[in-house]
């Protein structure tokens, strides 16, 4: 075992300081994700700080009808919230399809923003992994990747980000606040996380010395009629082949608002950017639903077993 520091923030202000003195230094929030990377050897911090001890954990009602979520808000918590559970039913529906209950009862907002891959090569030290260790070659571009990526993949990486919670953020236009030594900036959630390109060793677009204090959520009347569907090869505590979120308003018989993000087919949650433009102000139907989807998987890649995603992504989305 790797020996580390390990110390506890009283307030943000002096657990950013503290981040920036030390080299080589990591946030702990809930840990089920960064313990079991530390007992893989794959993450080696040598200094960690706790900051379960700041006062993040309340989820906030903003001016004008949006929400704000603090970062150390439990998932469970985050969930089961009033708030949530009736303005943005799609957050709540996709958290609980995400882990188990003991998971989601020490997992926080802030750590499942920053989850790093399930894939198999990322976690096996005998693989080769760009991911792990730049520069080595990826294994699963001819391996074993029924779970890997269709979109947004490079030839150094075809790994997916895990996170169900962070689909229906980005189908939400979500917002991610951070504080670090140049102060408080606002990400917004599509370009929090990164595409692999030639650089999949980083993950966000978070900085070194930054924490995340918060999400908001901007106020989307519409998104009261949302929902989240998942995919996966069991029905509990699996990671998505392919999930959809998506909200949707008709008026008329026409699409007034829509959002869409899918999940388990990239290296970062994929809002449907090109599909939700050949739905708005269409009329809602079975074909139009059918030609949107298709628009959005047409640069889809599949390989050896993991083609299926693409035609089972489509479905999905029509079906939600």
């Amino acid at each position: 075992m790797k020996p580390f520091a390990y110390a506890r923030a009283s307030d943000v202000g002096t657990a950013i300081q503290s981040i920036t003195q030390n080299q080589n230094a990591k946030f702990l929030g809930g840990g089920t994700n960064l313990v079991d990377l530390m007992r893989e050897n794959i993450e080696q911090p040598d200094y960690l700080l706790d900051v379960t001890g700041l006062s993040l954990t309340q989820v906030e009602e903003l001016p004008g009808g949006g929400v704000s979520i603090g970062a150390l808000v439990k998932n469970s918590h985050l969930a089961a919230n009033q708030l949530v559970r009736e303005r943005y039913p799609v957050l709540s529906e996709a958290i609980l399809n995400g882990a188990s209950g003991q998971i989601r009862n020490m997992a926080t907002t802030g750590g499942n923003l920053m989850q790093r891959t399930r894939c198999y090569y990322f976690y096996d030290k005998q693989a080769r992994c760009d991911k792990r260790e730049p520069g080595a070659g990826c294994d699963a571009l001819e391996g074993f990747n029924r779970i890997h990526a269709i979109l947004g993949a490079s030839d150094a990486c075809i790994a997916t980000h895990p996170s169900d919670m962070c689909v229906a953020l980005a189908a939400l236009d979500a917002s991610v606040r951070v504080i670090g030594s140049n102060g408080e900036r606002a990400i917004p959630i599509v370009d929090f996380h990164r595409l692999p390109e030639d650089t999949p060793q980083t993950d966000t677009n978070l900085r070194p010395d930054e924490l995340i204090t918060a999400v908001e959520l901007p106020a989307l009347s519409f998104a009261r009629n949302s929902m989240y569907r998942k995919v996966r090869d069991r029905a509990s505590y699996a990671f998505a082949l392919v999930s959809v979120a998506a909200a949707l308003e008709v008026e008329g018989g026409a699409i007034k608002n829509v959002r869409l993000a899918l999940g388990g087919v990239a290296h970062k949650p994929w809002r449907a950017f090109a599909a939700e433009k050949i739905l708005a102000g269409a009329q809602a139907s079975e074909d139009i639903f059918k030609a949107a989807a298709a628009e959005e998987l047409k640069p889809a890649r599949g390989y050896k077993h993991n083609s299926f995603k693409i035609e089972l992504a489509q479905r999905k989305r029509r079906r939600a």
